[in-house]
């Protein structure tokens, strides 16, 4: 990534809960990688159940348990960084800087989501700089095994079990492969979503049938549609105490996080 990325919680849309109508979860977990093969074949019945088709299943049966996931959950840091700081540490002015010249060598494709979804483009290039710096660092691993593996994992099986049936859903159609990298949870594409929340809010963006979120396209529609889903009023302002704001709030639960958005976007747009 251009900035330095420190380690907050990512409760970015990839952490917002999703929901897929499920029966109780049966399935056993642990702390360790010890019954993961065990697991993985109940997990498998369960997720044929909820309609999981054949390549899903198979690309669950192929996961690994993931001790990167693992290491990466187990030593989340929260750093109390005030605002200005944060901005610094993760390079506003680079983001905001990059970000304009972004915007006006594309000003069509943005006016064309801000037309279909209301968002404007500074919010959009915004997000997408600060979770990928745009497309230069989207992940290093698996996102099935990853998801699966966090779904295992006792700790929070509830909140990733969703986002697994999403990441075998996806997989079914095309969305993602069983090789897709992401984020050390699952975060996948240019903006980082979880992967029910990527088969839930999908959009593809460039037209070619395929919803694909490590294509720009597919990933900022994508993002547009989610905010719109989640509240985003067109033609409103989205600074803090402004009605947009709740829907950059739903992207990420660190208010430094939000209230960056909610800056740079009115900066790049400027």
């Amino acid at each position: 990534m251009g900035a330095k990325v420190i380690n907050l919680p990512r409760l970015s849309a990839a952490f917002l809960i999703f929901s897929l109508p499920f029966a109780a979860n049966a399935a056993i977990c642990s702390d360790t990688g010890g019954r993961y093969e065990e697991w993985k074949a109940q997990m498998a019945a369960e997720a044929k159940a909820e309609g999981v088709g054949k390549r899903g299943i198979d690309a669950l049966m192929a996961s690994s348990y993931s001790k990167a996931t693992i290491g990466a959950d187990r030593n989340q840091k929260s750093f109390r960084y005030t605002l200005d700081k944060f901005m610094q540490v993760r390079g506003a002015d680079t983001i905001v800087k990059q970000g304009r010249n972004r915007k006006a060598k594309n000003p069509e494709f943005y006016a064309r989501l801000e037309a279909a979804y209301g968002v404007p483009a500074g919010v959009l290039i915004a997000i997408h700089g600060m979770e990928t710096a745009f497309g230069g660092f989207m992940g290093d691993t698996n996102v099935v095994s990853a998801i699966a593996t966090l779904t295992y994992d006792c700790r929070r099986s509830d909140f990733f079990r969703p986002h697994l049936i999403g990441a075998l859903k996806m997989v079914d159609k095309g969305m993602m492969s069983p090789n897709t990298l992401g984020a050390k949870h699952g975060e996948l594409g240019h903006t980082q979503f979880l992967p029910g929340n990527a088969y839930t809010y999908g959009v593809d963006g460039n037209g070619d049938g395929v919803v694909d979120l490590y294509n720009q396209a597919d990933a900022l529609a994508t993002t547009a549609n989610f905010l719109r889903q989640k509240g985003w009023q067109p033609g409103k302002g989205y600074q803090e105490g402004e009605p947009n704001f709740a829907a950059i709030q739903q992207w990420n639960a660190a208010k430094v996080y939000q209230q960056s958005i909610a800056i740079m976007a009115a900066r790049i747009d400027r």
